[in-house]
């Protein structure tokens, strides 16, 4: 098994806030491990740092391992970021390979992750995750009831970083999308 890892920025297309951030572009960290012949993916978003974690302390660890043996590889991935310490850019690092080496080893099986992994259901709800802080109330109502229209029945919007302004910013969102749509809210970590 080989692993190559790669990092994008990718700006937004406009600034995005939640309840506690800021942004203007989102970094995605893509590992790729291949073996006979088969490519599986993972990724994580986070600092560019948990690419070169991935490649200066979790490739040696992973590379010519047994591609079907997922539960020991990620024991020995935890077992290299001992003294790294576990949460944070280690995790984020470790889950991007781990996610991998699950969806080559599905794809070395020739059968669908889901089936792997065991699926409880038929089939998972679906829901659209944006509605940012930083959105006008036009583009809040904009966005959530586009995605309603287009047949997701559930969506959710971010609040908490003006506390003062999110009731009426979720009322509007509540008219937007209609009564018979489900509308989340996240604060983030802000009240």
């Amino acid at each position: 098994m080989s692993l190559s890892v790669s990092a994008y920025q990718v700006p937004t297309d406009a600034r995005e806030s939640d309840g506690t951030l800021s942004w203007d572009s989102t970094t995605m960290v893509l590992v790729e491990l291949q073996a006979d012949g088969k490519t599986g993916i993972g990724y994580t978003y986070g600092h560019q740092a948990c690419a070169t974690l991935i490649q200066d302390k979790l490739t040696g660890v992973v590379e010519g391992h047994n591609a079907l043996e997922v539960r020991h590889g990620w024991l020995k991935m935890v077992e290299a970021i001992r003294n790294l310490g576990r949460p944070g850019i280690s995790s984020m690092a470790i889950s991007a390979v781990d996610v991998a080496m699950w969806d080559l080893k599905a794809r070395l099986l020739d059968i669908p992750l889901v089936s792997l992994l065991g699926a409880l259901r038929p089939a998972a709800p679906v829901y659209g995750s944006g509605g940012f802080t930083a959105y006008s109330a036009e583009q809040l109502t904009d966005q959530l009831a586009r995605w309603v229209d287009e047949g997701i029945p559930r969506v959710k919007m971010k609040i908490g970083r003006e506390p003062d302004r999110d009731l009426e910013r979720i009322r509007l969102a509540r008219e937007a999308i209609g009564p018979d749509s489900e509308l989340y809210v996240d604060a983030n970590g802000a009240y």
